[in-house]
């Protein structure tokens, strides 16, 4: 069965007050990650040792594996951006108490957790993610990944929050000022009830 883009969780029109205009999430969604989706099926069909297997088991399989590279890419890009359309809302920015707990403890606050994740987004060379994650030892951690890559394969723990910072995920709306939508990103667009949900 070949894999689908997903539909998104709000209206394209909806994120555009909070900092995420309709033509950004056109492309983003329409194009970049129909893209990844079209790619992906494409090797899948030519090899049937992925036929049959999850998107997780694709991810994981094929990570650090060079020969498999261009199916990973697209396998992790596929399974990022899928957690990315969760990770806003319009309601976006609105810090739920259990998580906010779980950040003081963890993390020294919610201030110190927004420093870390924009420092890890902004210093992420070229294209990757921002990821706040729960770590296998029940700590929460903020962490960084390139390209395509993700906790899922490095096994850093389970994702609460992902943050795209490939360009053609801000430059219509903040040109090449990526720590300015990281910022507005956790301030207006972050779904914290769903980070918190996945605790």
């Amino acid at each position: 069965m070949a894999f689908e883009l997903p539909t998104l969780p709000y209206a394209k029109s909806s994120l555009g007050a909070k900092g995420m205009c309709e033509e950004t999430l056109d492309l983003h969604h329409g194009k970049h990650h129909q893209a990844y989706v079209t790619a992906l099926n494409g090797f899948v069909e030519k090899d049937s040792a992925l036929q049959g297997k999850s998107l997780e088991d694709i991810v994981r399989s094929t990570y650090n594996d060079a020969a498999k590279a261009p199916v990973f890419n697209n396998a992790g890009q596929h399974w990022n951006h899928i957690v990315f359309w969760q990770c806003m809302s319009p309601n976006g920015g609105r810090m739920p108490t259990k998580l906010e707990a779980k950040i003081k403890e963890d993390l020294g606050g919610v201030q110190a957790f927004k420093d870390a994740f924009k420092a890890a987004g902004a210093s992420q060379f070229g294209s990757g993610w921002a990821w706040l994650v729960l770590g296998p030892d029940g700590k929460l951690k903020v962490t960084k990944t390139p390209n395509g890559a993700n906790p899922l394969a490095t096994g850093e723990g389970k994702v609460l929050l992902a943050c795209d910072v490939w360009e053609h995920s801000y430059y219509l709306d903040f040109r090449n000022r990526r720590p300015d939508y990281l910022q507005n990103w956790l301030d207006n667009l972050a779904n914290y009830e769903y980070a918190e949900a996945q605790l």
